[in-house]
C-alpha cells in the first residue's frame, strides 16, 4: 500500500515540477527516469539542454568499450529527442574523431541549437563539418582540440554573443573573419594560438582572453571593451618579429579602449606594448580602469617602464595594482639613470583613488626602488602596499628593500606589509 503512495505521489507530480526535476540531472539519470513510471517514460526526451560526460557511461578498464558505450549512448538520445535543443555540451577523453560527431552536429543543425560546446580528448583532432555554420540561431560556440575552416557561403553567427576557441586550427583570416561577422559578440577568448597575427574587428565586444603565439595584435574596432587577460608566449621567431616592428603595439593595442576597466597583461604583455615607435602625450584616458594587473615586468627596460607608468598616470580612477618583476639582481651593479623619473614622471601625478598595491618577484634592482618611491609619494588614499622579494635576492637586496620603510608617504594609514615567501 506504502508502495503504491508512493508510485502515485511521483506519478502525480505537476509536468512543471518534473521538468525542473530533470533539468536539474546529469543526463545519464535524467535518461533513466523512465523506469519510474509511465508518466516519466521518455519525459526527458522534451530537454533543452543536454550535457554529455565520460559520467555517462559506466567506468572500466576498456577505452574502447568506453568509447563505443558513450557513442551508442548519445546517438540514442538524440535519436529518442522530441523538440527543439537549446544547448548541446559534450565534455569527454573518450572521444576524439569519430564519424558519429558528423551525424550529431548535423542533427543539431536541425534543432534550433543556441549553445554548443565540444571538448575532445587527446589524439587526432576532430575537423568541424560544414553543417556547423548553419546553427544560425548560436550564442555561444566553445571548440577545443579541432580545426574548421567556415564555407565561403558563410555569411556570420548573427547572434553569437561568445567564442571560446581552445588549441584550434584555423587559418588567421579565417579567424578574423569569423569574428568580424558576428556583430553581437560580447565575450572572445582564444587560447593555444600559434604564430598568429590578429586584428579584432567586434564593436560590441567586451571581454577579451588571448593566450598564445601571437606575432602581431590590433584591437581596430573595440569600443566597448570593459576587460581583457592576455598572455603572449614568446619563440625565437615571435622575438625577432617583436624586434622588426615598427608601428606603436601600445596604440594599436590600447588606443581604441576607453572604456576599459580591468586589464590583465601576463608574460611578454609589457615587452610586446613597449616596441615601436613611441608615442607622445597620450590621447586617451582610461576613466573606467579600476584593476591593472602586469606579470614579469622587466625593470631593467626603460621602454618596459614607461609603458607601466604610460598606463597608470592615465587611469584616474585605477584601485588596483599588482606587479610582478622579472629583473636580474646582477642589474643592480650596473649605473642606472634615475634621472629617468624626474624626466618621465608627471609632476602633478597624484593616484587618488589607488588603494592597494601587490609587488610580487621583487629583486630590489633601483628602478623598481624607485617605482615604489613614486607610487608611494602620489597615492593619497593608499592602505595596502605589499612586496614580496624574488626567492633567488641575495640578502643585500633584501636589505635595500627593508628601506622602503624610510620613503614617504602620502598617505598617513599606508600600511607596507613585507612578505618573504
Amino acid at each position: 500500500m506504502e508502495d503504491t503512495e508512493v508510485r502515485d505521489l511521483i506519478s502525480d507530480l505537476p509536468q512543471s515540477i518534473m521538468e525542473s526535476i530533470l533539468s536539474r540531472l546529469p543526463i545519464r539519470d535524467a535518461v533513466s527516469s523512465s523506469i519510474l513510471s509511465t508518466k516519466w517514460r521518455y519525459r526527458w526526451t522534451t530537454l533543452t539542454h543536454l550535457v554529455f560526460d565520460d559520467n555517462c557511461v559506466k567506468g572500466c578498464n576498456d577505452r574502447a568499450l568506453l568509447e563505443g558505450n558513450l557513442i551508442s549512448f548519445i546517438t540514442r538520445t538524440l535519436f529518442l529527442h522530441q523538440g527543439p535543443i537549446h544547448k548541446f555540451q559534450l565534455s569527454t577523453s573518450y572521444l576524439q574523431c569519430c564519424p558519429e560527431i558528423d551525424q550529431w552536429l548535423l542533427f543539431l543543425s536541425r534543432s534550433g541549437i543556441k549553445e554548443l560546446v565540444l571538448e575532445l580528448g587527446d589524439g587526432e583532432w576532430f575537423r568541424i563539418p560544414s553543417c556547423l555554420f548553419n546553427c544560425k540561431k548560436l550564442t555561444r560556440l566553445e571548440l577545443c582540440r579541432c580545426e574548421f575552416e567556415p564555407p565561403p557561403s558563410f555569411k556570420g553567427f548573427l547572434y553569437l554573443k561568445s567564442l571560446n576557441l581552445y588549441q584550434v586550427l584555423v587559418g588567421p583570416e579565417a579567424i578574423e573573419s569569423l569574428i568580424s561577422s558576428c556583430p553581437v559578440l560580447e565575450n572572445l577568448s582564444l587560447s593555444y594560438f600559434d604564430s598568429l597575427a590578429l586584428t579584432v574587428r567586434a564593436p560590441n565586444l567586451k571581454y577579451l582572453c588571448l593566450e598564445g603565439e601571437f606575432t602581431d595584435i590590433c584591437l581596430e574596432n573595440t569600443p566597448q571593451l570593459l576587460a581583457m587577460s592576455v598572455a603572449m608566449y614568446m619563440t625565437e621567431d615571435t622575438a625577432e618579429h617583436f624586434e622588426q616592428s615598427s608601428s606603436c603595439n601600445f596604440m594599436k593595442f590600447l588606443g581604441g579602449v576607453p572604456l576599459l576597466e580591468r586589464l590583465i597583461g601576463h608574460i611578454y604583455f609589457t615587452k610586446y606594448l613597449s616596441v615601436g615607435n613611441r608615442p607622445g602625450k597620450l590621447q586617451i584616458t582610461y576613466s573606467h580602469l579600476r584593476v591593472i594587473e602586469l606579470y614579469q615586468v622587466s625593470f631593467e627596460d626603460m621602454k618596459e617602464i614607461l609603458v607601466v607608468l604610460r598606463l597608470i598616470t592615465n587611469a584616474p580612477s585605477l584601485t588596483e595594482l599588482k606587479i610582478s618583476g622579472s629583473s636580474h639582481t646582477s642589474a643592480a651593479t650596473e649605473a642606472p639613470d634615475l634621472a629617468f623619473w624626474a624626466k618621465e614622471c608627471p609632476k602633478d601625478c597624484t593616484f587618488k583613488q589607488l588603494k592597494c598595491v601587490t609587488m610580487t618577484d621583487m629583486s630590489g634592482v633601483p628602478h623598481e626602488m624607485e617605482f615604489i618611491k613614486f607610487l608611494l609619494a602620489n597615492s593619497p588614499v593608499l592602505e595596502e602596499m605589499s612586496i614580496s622579494p624574488c626567492v633567488y635576492v641575495m640578502d643585500c637586496r633584501m636589505n635595500m628593500l627593508i628601506e622602503l620603510l624610510k620613503f614617504r608617504r602620502a598617505s598617513g594609514q599606508a600600511e607596507i606589509l613585507f612578505v618573504q615567501e
